[in-house]
């Protein structure tokens, strides 16, 4: 800490989860620095987006590099870590699980590892994931249900929670994982299911013509806004002794109530604009995902605000209004 002043690391910076945070602890008066594996080729365009770019400081560093982790934690001397980066698409995961599988828990124990042979009091936030959790049976999900990954995105994320546990028990570490379910916003990459159904919806209203093709629409899935979940990421990291805590909203919709939600608040019926593709359904898809996030309520005294039908129509509006602004 200089002066007073709380310095934070956050990998993934340029993500949508990164962005909204950087902007947050700025609010709180932290010093904030971003990883990037080439911080001056990186356009860091949600930075951009929010007005924060120049009031960010980048430097380069690759997670799967021990010797690169160790010298940006020895420049910066954070006093909070924020790991955030790796590769983020669970479809994606299942083309590229090696990638995948490396990103997520090379970087993650990297990590840890340098803060252990450093011995520098930082307090470190790893991104989890409701993904661990498959198939639930229809229960919803607390800290204590066990980890059922049903995709290499799932699997990595498993073991970097586990790694997180291990580093904290061996080496009391201050070190836990928020365990967030889905979370959007406008900032998200357009692979994202949610922003390709609002990106689509808006173009048909525009006269577009064009058919939307999604997967399954009976899955369900406990929608956020990303903006207030990464208040949660901070608090935790604000609490006298380290634990890990799921982050959502209670609610559970199906992709189908999404859809419709989107296209109402574009004064359209979906069921005259999209169409089934048997191509987009995962090898291995989790139907299910319930969350009970008392914990984090009781503990950290942060519940969501923002349900599924606000999401929509936050998304709605906001990519409207950039839309128009564009034209």
């Amino acid at each position: 800490m200089k002066n007073g002043i709380k310095r934070a690391l956050i990998t993934g910076i340029s993500g949508q989860d990164g962005s909204y945070l950087a902007r947050y602890l700025l609010g709180n008066g932290y010093e904030v620095f971003g990883a990037s594996r080439d911080a001056q080729a990186a356009s860091f365009t949600n930075l951009s987006k929010l007005g924060i770019r120049d009031k960010v400081k980048t430097v380069s560093m690759s997670l799967n590099d021990f010797r690169s982790v160790l010298q940006a934690l020895v420049q910066i001397k954070p006093t909070e870590i924020y790991n955030l980066a790796a590769q983020s698409s669970v479809s994606l995961s299942f083309e590229q699980p090696v990638e995948t599988m490396e990103s997520i828990t090379i970087g993650t124990l990297n990590l840890l590892e340098a803060m252990r042979f450093l011995g520098m009091p930082i307090r470190f936030y790893n991104a989890g994931s409701s993904e661990c959790f498959g198939d639930t049976g229809g229960e919803p999900a607390n800290e204590a249900t066990p980890f059922r990954p049903k995709s290499p995105y799932a699997v990595a994320k498993s073991a970097a929670f586990w790694e997180v546990v291990n580093y904290r028990d061996a080496y009391d570490l201050f070190a836990c994982s928020g365990i967030l379910f889905n979370h959007e916003s406008p900032l998200r990459q357009k692979r994202f299911v949610t922003i390709k159904i609002v990106n689509a919806a808006y173009r048909i209203a525009q006269g577009s013509g064009e058919r939307l093709k999604l997967g399954n629409l009976d899955i369900q899935r406990d929608w956020g806004w990303a903006e207030e979940y990464v208040e949660a990421m901070w608090l935790m990291l604000q609490k006298e002794v380290p634990d890990d805590y799921i982050v959502a909203t209670g609610e559970t919709h199906t992709l189908k109530d999404f859809v419709s939600e989107v296209f109402l608040n574009f004064g359209l019926n979906w069921e005259d604009y999209v169409d089934f593709d048997q191509d987009l359904i995962r090898p291995n898809e989790l139907l299910v995902s319930k969350a009970d996030p008392i914990k984090a309520y009781h503990d950290l005294g942060w519940q969501a605000k923002y349900r599924m039908k606000d999401v929509a129509r936050m998304m709605t509006e906001v990519i409207r209004d950039d839309w128009m602004n564009v034209r």
